[in-house]
């Protein structure tokens, strides 16, 4: 099946809503944090009692929405770059699943050749499936060698995020299978099985360019950010932070590969593919992820 004609076969969208009424308080965080909205005034806006949204929230997120309000603001993204440059070179010092990788997927990681590459997927059989997750509907896509994509959606935008992962190797066989990709959304979303002796597989098909960008992006550990002129300087390509930026806006593995800890030199959360509320919710769970 291919990129042209390739369909949903099943209907995947989630019982509840527990995503779809985190993000809208997401969403009424980043735009009002400088108000320090209260719980009574999320609730009002989501349609939810106090007590209701507070218990769902912490359930999701593992943070109130008062503590997850001031894990997105602009400070907190500060105190992730306080270890700057220094930590990115320490990584690379240790290695991908060295001791800086505590609460993180341990993911081991392999790049397709530039060849493969520039034949823009032609031979590839990549298998797909939906699933959800606590970021929204994510689309995994995996091969024979590992996980080769990970894109996230909105209920209704499935089509559209496997029109754009699917551009990006469209001579590619693309294959629905969800029994496929099962194990890896399984495996990414709960942090229960993110264990050392069992690394997540990872294929990273990109240019040689892109591939550096995404391997120094790896090294960032969860609870910690960096620059995109750090990556650069990282990278050996200290003038090319526009170039980098541009790679990790490219980045076609959302979460695993954590372009989400990408964050401008004041701390702010610049663009990303998959939207900005879900850049806060990702760094907001997080939070909760290395505070419990």
């Amino acid at each position: 099946m291919n990129a042209q004609t390739a369909i949903l076969k099943k209907d995947i969208t989630p019982e509840g809503g527990d995503y779809e009424v985190v993000r809208r308080a997401i969403e009424k965080i980043s735009l009002d944090y400088r108000d320090q909205p209260s719980l009574e005034i999320l609730a009002e806006e989501v349609g939810e009692t106090p007590t209701g949204l507070q218990k769902l929230f912490t359930r999701w997120a593992g943070l109130s929405p008062k503590a997850f309000l001031q894990a997105v603001t602009l400070d907190h993204a500060r105190k992730l770059l306080d270890s700057g440059m220094p930590l990115l070179e320490a990584s690379f010092e240790v290695g991908m699943s060295g001791p800086g990788r505590l609460h993180d997927l341990f993911v081991t990681h392999e790049a397709m050749s530039p060849g493969d590459y520039k034949t823009r997927g032609a031979g590839l059989t990549i298998r797909y499936g939906y699933h959800i997750s606590p970021f929204g509907i994510a689309l995994i896509m995996v091969t024979d060698r590992g996980l080769a994509g990970l894109a996230f959606s909105d209920a209704g935008d499935e089509r559209a995020a496997f029109a754009d992962m699917s551009g990006r190797w469209p001579n590619a066989t693309y294959v629905e299978d969800m029994a496929a990709t099962a194990p890896y959304a399984a495996r990414i979303f709960d942090p229960a099985l993110w264990r050392a002796d069992q690394p997540l597989r990872v294929v990273l098909i990109g240019t040689d360019f892109q591939v550096r960008v995404w391997e120094a992006l790896l090294r960032i550990p969860m609870g910690k950010a960096c620059t995109y002129s750090s990556i650069a300087a990282g990278i050996g390509a200290p003038s090319a932070s526009r170039a980098v930026g541009a790679a990790v806006g490219a980045n076609p593995m959302s979460f695993v590969v954590p372009c989400h800890r990408a964050l401008g030199k004041s701390g702010a959360l610049t663009g990303y593919h998959w939207g900005l509320t879900r850049k806060r919710a990702i760094l907001g769970w997080e939070a909760g992820q290395v505070g419990s």
